[in-house]
């Protein structure tokens, strides 16, 4: 389990039960705080009953994350969550997912095994009837394979990505066929990874997660699309 940061704790401690980092990162993904608004320290220390300093602070880690822009003499702002930006992130899973799998081919169990199983049935009984649920399993499948990797710093980033991504595909749906090719493409790699068959398993993986951030954002070009129609309807 990893160790909170010292900023989560203080928010915590003056914000309420949830951290004032994580609910200020889920109302910018979520389009709560819309793209470009402006991001007053006062008025977010006003509305999450805290001091300025925590917010401040939440502001520059969430600069960090690519998710708040600075702008002299204007302060911050939100960083339009576009088809560009999903993109990006996407991406950066691309390139990390594969090198984190690598070690956990090399060194899986029989219990390995199993355990990806389990979470796959999972999965597969709940057939996407839920979505949040579905993600939460999906996301357990991949931390599995990666969480031993020995580069904490790559695990890490790659957690901080797959959240994002995750927060923001909440706003589309799954196509059927992206549906049908998640239940299929997770089989694969199983298989693979039982064999230890690094290269054929980097593969599968490559184009699952590949075509999983093409899907993504095709989904939040029809949203757009449809916004846009909406506005001038």
């Amino acid at each position: 389990m990893s160790k909170r940061s010292s900023m989560e704790i203080s928010a915590e401690t003056e914000g309420g039960t949830a951290p004032i980092y994580e609910r200020i990162r889920n109302d910018i993904l979520s389009g709560v705080l819309a793209a470009n608004e402006r991001l007053k320290i006062s008025e977010l220390a006003k509305r999450h009953n805290t001091s300025t300093n925590p917010i401040r602070e939440v502001l520059q880690q969430l600069r960090g994350e690519g998710l708040v822009l600075f702008t002299l003499n204007q302060g911050a702002r939100v960083r339009p969550i576009d088809m560009d930006f999903v993109r990006d992130v996407a991406e950066v899973g691309y390139q990390l997912e594969p090198y984190l799998l690598k070690v956990f081919v090399e060194t899986a169990s029989a219990e390995d095994i199993q355990e990806l199983e389990r979470i796959q049935s999972e999965i597969e009984a709940l057939n996407f009837a839920d979505k949040a649920r579905h993600t939460a399993l999906n996301n357990a499948f991949h931390e599995y394979m990666y969480d031993r990797h020995y580069n904490r710093v790559a695990v890490e980033l790659w957690k901080q990505h797959r959240s994002i991504l995750g927060a923001i595909s909440t706003r589309v749906p799954i196509a059927l066929g992206r549906r049908e090719a998640i239940l299929r493409e997770h089989r694969e790699l199983i298989d693979a990874v039982r064999r230890q068959d690094v290269a054929k398993s980097q593969e599968i993986l490559s184009r699952h997660i590949g075509d999983a951030g093409r899907h993504l954002v095709d989904q939040l070009r029809i949203e757009q699309a449809r916004s846009g129609r909406g506005d001038h309807g």
